[in-house]
């Protein structure tokens, strides 16, 4: 268990579980103590116990997208929680889940967890419907941007065009602002959006073209886990 924000208005703590190094991350809204789980897997028990230990009651659940190693927490997660379900509307078109029992929410969306505001980003490349969660200063950011890397685009309804949209629009947030990525695929588990700007190689292109080059290409050939900053290379005719 790691606490990785500690805010006055919320704290956000991150476990990592199963064998595909999740991190599933808890957010608790200090005023109200209600708090929200992010993309429940794998095991769902210590996500409950974490959530006590905290004095926090689960009322809501964010999905950042549907895929098995990020929502198999879910049935578990409402079965044991009077918690609301909340997911991009495109992502449950996609999957074809839980189109009746979520709140379905679009780009721009504010969810209210007690007093913290959690605004809604779509941002389609890794599944049609991909989320990031922002709030304050921190990111939390899926299977979109990992630190150092970003998520895979050739499974079902991936998309590397919208990838290095999605990817290019994050990259205009504040420096400070700290993503919080969906897996634990690198050196370290967090870097802010300033550190990855300098050091992810997927937000070094400027060519949409290139950066699906590399993305179905390159990247899985010549870059091994677990993910190191890779400065930008100088731009020929730079000093």
């Amino acid at each position: 268990m790691s606490l990785l924000a500690d805010t006055d208005s919320y704290s956000i703590d991150a476990l990592e579980l199963g064998p595909m190094e999740n991190f599933v991350y808890l957010i608790v809204d200090k005023k109200t103590h209600r708090a929200a789980v992010v993309d429940p897997a794998w095991d769902v028990n210590a996500v409950l116990q974490l959530a006590k230990q905290k004095g926090a009651s689960i009322t809501d659940i964010l999905l950042t997208h549907s895929h098995h190693d990020h929502i198999s927490g879910v049935d578990q997660i409402l079965e044991a929680c009077d918690a609301r379900l909340h997911l991009l509307e495109a992502e449950a078109r996609f999957s074809g889940l839980f189109q009746d029992s979520a709140t379905l929410h679009h780009d721009g969306d504010i969810i209210h967890l007690g007093e913290s505001e959690i605004k809604v980003l779509h941002t389609p490349g890794h599944t049609p419907g991909s989320a990031c969660y922002h709030l304050g200063d921190h990111l939390i950011t899926g299977d979109t941007l990992f630190v150092w890397g970003c998520g895979r685009c050739d499974l079902g309804g991936g998309n590397p065009e919208d990838m290095y949209e999605s990817l290019r629009r994050l990259s205009t947030l504040p420096d400070s602002t700290l993503t919080l990525p969906g897996h634990n695929y690198s050196d370290q588990a967090t870097a802010t959006i300033a550190q990855q700007r300098e050091g992810n190689p997927f937000l070094h292109f400027d060519d949409k073209a290139e950066f699906v080059e590399y993305r179905l290409h390159i990247h899985d050939r010549v870059r091994q886990g677990p993910y190191h900053a890779e400065p930008r290379k100088p731009v020929s005719g730079d000093v």
